[in-house]
């Protein structure tokens, strides 16, 4: 009877002229990708430099992959080591085997080697990608789903996984599809980180150790469903071990880490800017106060030049109608000299006048 379900891919790998496609290899960088983009924008959000976290990457991401991958061919020596197999193989990273415990262990060392070189607390870069892990690790399980690897138990539900190769001791079928668990399990952790991080401002490294015990739990049941090749311990998988001691270890630092370290760090870049956040954690402009300070002060100096202008305008104002007020005032005067003048000409006709009738009265007196 045939029901729905999830179809694998007849291929993991297209071949573009002599260059091979892989898609648990393109699930790899993409999920790198999203994770560097997210952790740069909790960075900043931060008070953090743009470009930081992906400086810090360079050295997290090859040192991931080499922890990963030593993981896995350690737990699964058989695979590659036994009798028949070829150990060659175990350097072939893009036919899938990434232990998550190796490469978060590993790639915290070379995350430390970066910190140290950018001069940044290596617990507050881890908290700001942390969000950004657990999606990279939601997109790289698809990885898994192209080459048809890490699947449940044999299941009739809707979404059952077929399998429908037979390589490496496969047998085609219906399985429960963990890859898909586990990925959509990651969402919901990083969702929860993002949410936790904003409502009680985890710093010190609180919100990765959130994103691990959280991991650690769904890990947990979703090891327990999976019918691959492992090692036991005590009738339990290895990796179901390893979920619990580390799920145990990250709920302790919280909170050894909550009463000896409590808050968030001030600062977490030295020498960056001091940048606030909003609601949505998305950063806010750095150094907003101080533009607007030099803002107020470039007004400032324009209203001061403006007055020195109008000053200067008035004063030229003031001097024009100072000459007017002197020019009117000449001819005032000019005006009322000759109004003096012409007062004084008759005065002097009478004056000569008066001089020549008594000449003439002289002379009448000498005659007589």
């Amino acid at each position: 009877m045939e029901f729905a379900y999830i179809p694998s891919p007849s291929r993991g790998v297209l071949h573009l002229g002599p260059i091979p496609l892989r898609g648990y290899a393109f699930c790899i960088i993409i999920g790198v990708f999203v994770a560097v983009w997210l952790g740069n924008r909790r960075w900043i959000a931060r008070g953090g430099r743009p470009g930081t976290v992906a400086d810090i990457a360079v050295w997290a991401v090859p040192f991931g992959l080499v922890g990963g991958r030593l993981y896995h061919v350690i737990t699964d020596y058989q695979l590659y080591f036994s009798e028949g197999q070829d150990w060659v193989d175990a350097f072939k990273i893009w036919e899938g085997g990434l232990g998550i415990w190796g490469a978060i262990a590993f790639g915290a060392v070379g995350a430390w080697i970066g910190c140290r070189s950018r001069g940044v607390p290596l617990p507050a870069w881890a908290d700001a990608l942390a969000p950004g892990i657990a999606l990279a690790q939601a997109i790289g399980r698809w990885g898994n789903w192209f080459n048809q690897e890490l699947y449940g138990r044999e299941t009739d539900l809707p979404w059952a996984l077929h399998i429908t190769s037979s390589t490496d001791g496969r047998v085609p079928g219906y399985y429960h599809p963990t890859f898909l668990y586990e990925s959509l399990w990651c969402i919901g952790v990083a969702v929860l980180v993002i949410w936790a991080d904003r409502r009680f401002k985890l710093g010190h490294g609180r919100a990765f150790a959130l994103y691990v015990a959280a991991y650690c739990a769904g890990r947990f049941w979703i090891e327990a469903m999976r019918v691959d090749e492992a090692h036991h311990f005590l009738g339990m998988r290895l990796n179901e071990w390893t979920s619990i001691v580390v799920f145990l270890l990250a709920v302790l630092y919280i909170v050894l880490s909550a009463r000896f370290r409590p808050g968030r760090e001030e600062v977490v870049e030295p020498g960056a800017s001091d940048g606030d956040t909003d609601d949505d954690g998305a950063a806010v402009k750095l150094d907003k106060k101080s533009e607007d300070e030099k803002s107020d002060d470039k007004v400032s100096g324009d209203e001061k030049s403006g007055a020195g202008k109008t000053d200067a305008g008035k004063t030229d104002a003031e001097k024009s109608e100072a000459k007017t007020s002197g020019a009117e005032k000449s001819e005032a005067e000019k005006e009322t000299a000759e109004a003096d003048s012409d007062s004084s000409e008759p005065e002097t006709d009478d004056s000569s006048s008066s001089v020549e009738a008594k000449d003439e009265e002289a002379e009448s007196a000498k005659k007589v």
